[in-house]
């Protein structure tokens, strides 16, 4: 566990550093578990994007916004990692529109109000230091109706104290948890070496934040793998064990 006074500045300088070795593991699905779990996911929440003003809350290298497009969305897409907006721009042809912009979630001032039908937040709000701020700009920028679509870790399971239970042969036999009611910023090893900063909140403070702004709650997902993809990547059959993920689907 780490100082809880640990903030934003630190998280963006540890997604610069991670940029680049990160973006060598996205193909334009994505990484496996984006290509898996979280872009059926999503474009099932999404429905038909044709014409739809969409934000991409945390573009990261850009490949949802550039799949976004590709479907003939109106696609603006904001980062904090400049780092990240650089390879995102260098990865997007000049044939797809999509506007990049530098700036955190938790303050996007130099958007306008009720600017977009559609927010989409793939796996960044666990990124964020303030999540009540996101949230509240988020709603802020929706037109009234409009929808609000994100994805994280999920909170139940991964904790700042989770991971595989092995025996001696370094079998796995179950998925521990703990230091669930922990609400603070830890470290989450990506990659080999490198550990990003993450914010770990209950399902609870989720929740109650998102109604408490006014947000109406329309579905969750936990996905898990279809039978496609496993016959794609049949290791991802030990992913029925525990849900890592949970999308959820809201409107202003």
């Amino acid at each position: 566990m780490l100082k809880k006074n640990i903030g934003a500045e630190e998280a963006i300088n540890r997604w610069d550093s991670f940029a680049k070795s990160y973006a060598e593991n996205h193909s334009e699905q994505g990484d496996l578990h984006k290509e898996v779990f979280l872009n059926p996911t999503l474009f099932s929440l999404l429905g038909p994007v044709n014409n739809k003003k969409i934000l991409d809350a945390g573009c990261g290298e850009g490949y949802f916004s550039r799949l976004l497009a590709k479907s003939k969305a109106k696609v603006t897409a904001v980062d904090y990692s400049t780092k990240m907006l650089e390879l995102a721009k260098h990865r997007t042809p000049v044939e797809l529109p999509i506007e990049y912009h530098h700036g955190n979630c938790e303050d996007l001032h130099f958007l306008t109000n009720a600017s977009f039908d559609i927010i989409v937040s793939n796996m960044v709000m666990q990124d964020l230091a303030n999540i009540e701020k996101a949230f509240h700009e988020m709603y802020r920028l929706l037109v009234d109706g409009g929808t609000f679509i994100f994805s994280i870790l999920h909170p139940c399971f991964v904790t700042p104290a989770s991971g595989w239970e092995k025996d001696h042969r370094g079998n796995k036999l179950h998925w521990n948890v703990d230091q669930y009611f922990y609400e603070g910023v830890y470290k989450q090893r990506l990659g080999d070496d490198e550990k990003v900063l993450l914010f770990h909140r209950t399902l609870t403070t989720y929740m109650n934040t998102l109604l408490g702004i006014g947000f109406e709650l329309e579905k969750i997902i936990e996905p898990k793998p279809s039978q496609e993809m496993l016959k794609k990547y049949p290791s991802f059959e030990e992913d029925f064990r525990c849900a890592d993920f949970i999308v959820f689907k809201l409107k202003k």
